[in-house]
């Protein structure tokens, strides 16, 4: 049997285990959310870093575009964690996650943009 395979089968066996024990369902939950915690903390500190190593370059941006480039990154960062909810809702929510996305992105780019012509 190929490793592939076999790993396979250990993790659907695994899978099986978890969904027929009483409590394994809470369990794999648990795990689940830590994982997902780990993972959003592991992002935190890679946007901690960046900031910390391009503070010079923001601050140099003067205060109206950084603050145009803050609340669009807010905006986009807002509208995907509401992603769910306004599919959900139907037409018109739909189309104001495209514009709110599409407005965060032209802001973020438009302020690139007039940073790097000089």
């Amino acid at each position: 049997m190929n490793t592939n395979a076999r790993n396979v089968v250990i993790v659907l066996a695994l899978a099986a285990i978890v969904g027929t024990l009483s409590g394994g369902v809470t369990a794999a939950h648990v795990a689940i959310q830590a994982v997902t915690l780990v993972f959003l903390g592991t992002l935190v500190w890679f946007a901690a870093l960046m900031y910390r190593q391009n503070r010079t370059t923001l601050y140099s941006l003067g205060d109206g575009r950084r603050a145009i480039l803050y609340v669009a990154v807010g905006v986009g960062t807002l509208t995907l964690t509401a992603t769910s909810r306004m599919w959900n809702a139907g037409g018109a929510a739909s189309v104001a996650w495209l514009l709110l996305l599409g407005g965060a992105a032209y802001a973020v780019f438009a302020v690139l943009w007039s940073a790097r012509k000089y």
